[in-house]
């Protein structure tokens, strides 16, 4: 095998990793550590595309081809969505960064911060579709990279109870998450329900789980938090989640997660780690098992 390949794997797996810790704004350095590891998905992610660049560029000359497999072409289009996400992402962090890029203003912070949220959990679905199309190939590179040129018996059974476990586990974070009503937010977004679609990222409890707040009295700023589910915020309510430009032309530091999570996060990230790797395998098993069944349908029908 190609070292190439191992180098595209610790790419994705780095990416992934990276990825998932997003979710939780309060994990390690707060704001700081999700902005710097933003931009660094970004880099890594332009790397990727530009390792599969053959691919992409053989695929696009054969795309009306009829003779090219429906699994490439599916796969082509869940790329080229995957680029407008991240693209779409990265550009509306970077239009309510408060760390990195705190001079970059162009208005309207409340819609780019609910767009940035509710793209990113439906991202991670396709994240996790793109991953289980491409399961054969990972499995093929974790062999190599073990030396395992032929798996016993007891490994497939192993590997097979483990799916199961994972599988249970990753339906169960998706139900206490409240995970498929935030991926179909983005919807919501382009019908105008803003507010829905920003119960996300904003919700962070343990593990990225939702948690209900008790309304608070801020003693620094003499604001108070309404606990969630009480009803949309009060017209101009987001003028406090991102200041506009202070005395000196920078943007404040409060208010776009929980008070005090810019610089200093509170969050097991190993918790947060498995709560959307969770999410994300029962994607990937999905779609490794709807690609398998695919492809006996097709041996038959041949």
């Amino acid at each position: 095998m190609k070292k190439i390949n191992y180098v595209k794997f610790a790419i994705d797996v780095i990416m992934a990793v990276a990825f998932v810790l997003l979710f939780n704004k309060r994990v390690f350095g707060g704001m700081t550590f999700h902005e710097v590891a933003g931009t660094a998905i970004g880099v890594a992610f332009l790397t990727h595309l530009a390792l599969n660049w053959k691919w992409i560029k053989n695929v696009t000359r054969k795309l009306f081809d009829k003779k090219l497999p429906g699994k490439t072409r599916f796969s082509f289009g869940l790329n080229l969505l995957l680029l407008i996400c991240m693209a779409t992402i990265m550009a509306s962090g970077i239009f309510v960064s408060r760390v990195l890029f705190p001079n970059v203003n162009i208005g309207n912070e409340g819609s780019f911060k609910m767009l940035h949220i509710s793209l990113s959990f439906l991202t991670l679905i396709m994240v996790g579709i793109h991953v289980g199309m491409h399961w054969k190939w990972v499995i093929n590179v974790w062999n190599k990279m073990l030396s395992i040129k032929e798996p016993r018996s007891w490994m497939n059974w192993a590997a097979k109870g483990v799916m199961a476990v994972v599988l249970v586990f990753g339906l169960f974070q998706i139900y206490e998450t409240g995970f498929m009503a935030r991926a179909a937010s983005p919807f919501g977004l382009v019908g105008g329900n803003t507010f829905a679609a920003g119960k996300g990222m904003d919700r962070d409890g343990e593990g990225g789980k939702p948690f209900t707040r008790p309304v608070q009295n801020d003693q620094n700023n003499g604001t108070s938090e309404k606990s969630e589910g009480q009803g949309p915020p009060e017209q101009g309510s987001f003028q406090h989640e991102r200041p506009a430009f202070g005395g000196e032309g920078q943007r404040g530091g409060e208010g776009f997660g929980e008070p005090g999570h810019e610089f200093g996060g509170n969050v097991s990230p190993l918790s947060v780690i498995a709560t959307y790797t969770g999410i994300m395998a029962v994607f990937v098993i999905a779609a490794y098992y709807f690609t398998q069944w695919m492809s006996r349908r097709k041996r038959k029908t041949e």
